[in-house]
């Protein structure tokens, strides 16, 4: 089960790495190329905080806020636990985008980010794929835990 959430987590890492790479070679900071006209595009950005640059300049406090962010989940979450599909898919996106960002901050001082979308008007900051992988995983997290909330209560209602 463990070995599962490895996996994913590895792969979700080097496909961010990879792309965060090549973007690296291939564009200079700032640098947009518009791939659907007022919608989507992909612009090389570095961001030196948290989401929305929230912290922005504080790469030690984050660093240290992912680390204990790691520790808690796998504490709280995953030790001794019977894990289903849907946790295990969850919890190694997490660990996969958390690591992904984490690498970037203790390596490069930023985290790249590039995908660039306008949505009814509204310019979404810019992100990366660790991003979705850790948006994703909380979503399955949070879904996994109203579930099981919902299994409880019918299980509760039975007796």
């Amino acid at each position: 089960m463990k070995k599962k959430i490895l996996i994913i987590s590895v792969v979700c890492f080097l496909i961010d790495q990879l792309f965060k790479s090549l973007l690296d070679k291939i564009f200079y900071l700032g640098q947009t190329i518009t791939i659907i006209p007022s919608f989507f595009s992909i612009t090389y950005v570095r961001n030196e905080g948290a989401a929305w640059s929230l912290l922005a300049g504080n790469q030690i406090f984050l660093i240290i806020i992912s680390i204990l962010a790691v520790f808690a989940l796998y504490f709280f979450f995953i030790k001794e636990k019977n894990l289903n599909i849907l946790e295990i898919i969850s919890y190694g996106l997490l660990y996969g985008g958390i690591f992904g960002n984490l690498i970037d901050r203790m390596f490069r001082g930023y985290v790249i980010d590039f995908f660039d979308f306008t949505l009814f008007g509204y310019h979404f900051p810019v992100f990366n794929i660790a991003d979705i992988c850790i948006v994703i995983g909380v979503f399955f997290v949070v879904l996994s835990l109203w579930k099981g909330e919902k299994h409880e209560e019918v299980r509760s209602n039975n007796k």
